[in-house]
């Protein structure tokens, strides 16, 4: 899953991106407002955190902005603006969650979890799809009782897919939800991660739609 990080404080932003990361969310970190829309206008992002104290512009006017387009993409505010009319008015204008400065960075990463989850329509933890299960808290999965061991990668487009069982996703889109800026990916990662998934999960386990991208199971 890709994620946008709005933070301008280096300190925070710093630490919330590796996080994040270490949760295994790609991340892209903007620190001013006019390249927060920059980034949220391609579509590539399936959550952004946002302060609302930035740099050419604010936070509150970019949310506006973005629910005005018909965007429903989820956003959490990370702010210290702490009063109940503050978070009310975040609230009011768009946000999915609100969460106050300073804050715990497991907290954090619970409250993306579960704003994903929620987005999906599914209020478990755990993503399932027939015989297989996946935590992406505990970073476990589970096919018919027994655990399959995957690299970090292949997590990651496991995921992706399950949290949109019977969605088409495009190469492109996997890559775009497992890589973040600056990271060098080959042409064919996302084909050689998913051929790995289907040696662990069998052939069927994800299916190749052709001209148009892969999802899990289903007929072809």
């Amino acid at each position: 899953m890709r994620l946008l990080l709005i933070e301008d404080d280096d300190m925070i932003g710093s630490a919330v991106r590796q996080g994040l990361a270490r949760a295994g969310f790609a991340v892209d970190w903007v620190v001013d407002a006019r390249d927060a829309q920059l980034s949220l206008s391609t579509g590539v992002y399936d959550l952004a955190i946002l302060d609302l104290g930035l740099p050419r512009g604010d936070g509150m006017d970019l949310l506006k902005d973005l629910r005005r387009s018909g965007d429903a993409m989820p956003v959490l505010i990370a702010s210290a603006r702490d009063t109940v009319k503050d978070r009310i008015a975040g609230l009011e204008a768009g946000a999915d969650d609100y969460v106050l400065k300073p804050f715990d960075l497991d907290e954090l990463v619970a409250r993306v979890r579960a704003l994903l989850r929620r987005h999906a329509g599914s209020g478990s933890p755990v993503l399932r799809h027939g015989e297989l299960s996946l935590d992406p808290v505990r970073k476990e999965v589970v096919q018919a009782g027994q655990p399959v061991e995957l690299s970090a990668r292949e997590f990651a487009v496991l995921e992706a897919l399950m949290h949109k069982p019977g969605a088409v996703l495009s190469r492109e889109r996997l890559e775009e939800a497992v890589y973040g800026w600056g990271q060098e990916v080959a042409s064919n990662a996302i084909e050689v991660h998913l051929h790995n998934l289907r040696r662990k999960l069998g052939s069927a386990a994800i299916k190749n739609v052709r001209g148009l991208g892969y999802r899990i199971g289903g007929e072809s």
